[in-house]
């Protein structure tokens, strides 16, 4: 009680002080303040008194308040323990029918046990099977059954026993056929549409002539970026458009792992792109070196033929090739000695011989260079690859692979121009030899006969 009234006279105090400062604020002399403070304290002692008096009033209403609430906790205390009995009482009764419970399914509960495992393992099989895109609605039966043989208060019904059994044989079933359907496609150019396929049991799905690849993760099809050779894609009509028969089709026995490394790999388009400038230059040496090659082929071909047609004419001498004009220069010496026609003939093969072998050196070259600037972009990538190990170090193994790859393009495309060239100019460069060869031959051949008939003449 005094606390109380401690409590009340400072509050007053507060209210005082307050009010006096209200009515400082007002106030314009001394003596307006303190005629302000005697009234503002005779209120509050006037409000203090009716607060006692009514506080007072109040004890016998307070005190029953009280009584009240004690014989309420009495009662909530009473039926508490009542509750904590019967709790007692139930929980005892529940092991008891848990114990029956268990007792009863004996041999059921290892059952349900498989059952749950099975249900498990065909649920992860389904869920990356190509049967998934025809039979979505399996694997929320599956996930749902699974729960219920892991629950001891639920039991699976006989219907849905014979239904995990039924899937299991269906999916046996469905991956020895060759099944038609319609489902969402997606195509290359990641457009989602309802297209008509056709799933070659679990190994591939085809569609408008071409494969098709599972998402487990999303559950479509999508359109393979890059499809196999035209020999496997040109067999797939013949299928899709037949009712009965056997067809011959390539599979992939993976169930689209080989499909999916299709479309990591580069083509070839891509691996020459990798030999960036280098390799550029070594493909247009290759393609000058061809051309050269067969420039100088159809060439010699052409004078071997005109030659070959003189050999059968010797007396009448065309000028319109080598050999003509050789037997030209041989006719037109035919009073001269035989050391100077000698001299002369030979100066005339000496003359011819270059035309024979024109652009052989530029072959060459090329058969040379190729591979030098093969090693040249092999080096530079190697060197471009050995940064970004510092940079990134050496823990992506796919990293390191990649850059060697590309630092080997351009050897590959040096060694690819470079052995055609090896054997275009020998080609070439026995044509020429051969002409060559001829022209000697001819030309010692009509110096014995002079020399013959000189001596027969002596």
């Amino acid at each position: 009680m005094i606390k109380i009234f401690k409590t009340i006279g400072l509050a007053g105090s507060l209210l005082l002080v307050s009010t006096l400062s209200a009515q400082a604020s007002t106030a314009v002399s001394l003596d307006e303040l303190l005629q302000q403070v005697k009234s503002g304290r005779v209120n509050d002692q006037a409000e203090n008194k009716a607060r006692l008096d009514a506080f007072r009033a109040n004890r016998a209403e307070q005190t029953q308040n009280l009584a009240n609430a004690r014989a309420e906790q009495a009662r909530e205390e009473q039926r508490s323990t009542q509750m904590e009995n019967q709790f007692e009482v139930n929980d005892a009764r529940i092991i008891d029918l848990e114990r029956a419970f268990q007792d009863r399914l004996g041999g059921l509960k290892e059952l349900f046990g498989v059952l749950q495992q099975a249900s498990g393992d065909a649920r992860g099989q389904f869920e990356t099977s190509l049967t998934q895109v025809q039979f979505p609605d399996r694997t929320d039966f599956l996930t749902d059954f699974a729960k219920k043989m892991g629950q001891s208060n639920r039991l699976a019904s006989l219907e849905e026993i014979e239904r995990l059994w039924f899937e299991l044989q269906r999916e046996m079933t469905e991956t020895g056929k060759v099944s038609t359907f319609t489902t969402n496609v997606v195509n290359s150019s990641g457009e989602e549409a309802q297209r008509e396929v056709t799933r070659i049991g679990a190994f591939n799905v085809i569609s408008d002539g071409k494969y098709l690849e599972f998402v487990p993760e999303t559950g479509r099809l999508v359109e393979l970026q890059r499809q196999p050779q035209s020999r496997y894609t040109s067999r797939i009509p013949d299928l899709t458009g037949a009712n009965s028969g056997i067809y011959p089709i390539g599979l992939d026995p993976t169930r689209g792992q080989l499909l999916s490394l299709l479309v990591q790999s580069p083509s070839l388009g891509e691996r020459i792109a990798q030999g960036k400038t280098v390799g550029y230059v070594i493909i247009a040496l290759g393609i000058v070196g061809v051309l050269i090659a067969i420039w100088r082929v159809l060439i010699l071909s052409s004078v071997s033929a005109k030659v070959n047609r003189q050999i059968k004419n010797i007396n009448q001498p065309d000028t319109g090739n080598p050999l003509g004009r050789v037997l030209k220069i041989y006719q037109e010496g035919a009073n001269v000695d035989i050391e100077t026609i000698e001299l002369k003939l030979g100066e005339a093969i000496l003359r011819e011989t270059p035309k024979f072998n024109a652009m052989l050196p530029l072959l060459k070259i090329i058969s040379v260079v190729a591979p030098l600037l093969g090693l040249l972009g092999t080096v530079t990538g190697m060197i471009v690859t050995f940064q970004a190990i510092t940079l990134y170090g050496a823990g992506d193994p796919k990293l390191m692979a990649g850059g060697i790859s590309t630092a080997l393009v351009t050897t590959v495309l040096g060694l690819v121009v470079a052995i055609p060239t090896v054997f275009l100019h020998t080609l070439v460069s026995s044509r020429a030899r051969r002409l060559t060869q001829i022209l000697q031959e001819e030309a010692a051949g009509m110096l014995a006969e002079r020399a013959e008939a000189r001596q027969s003449a002596a």
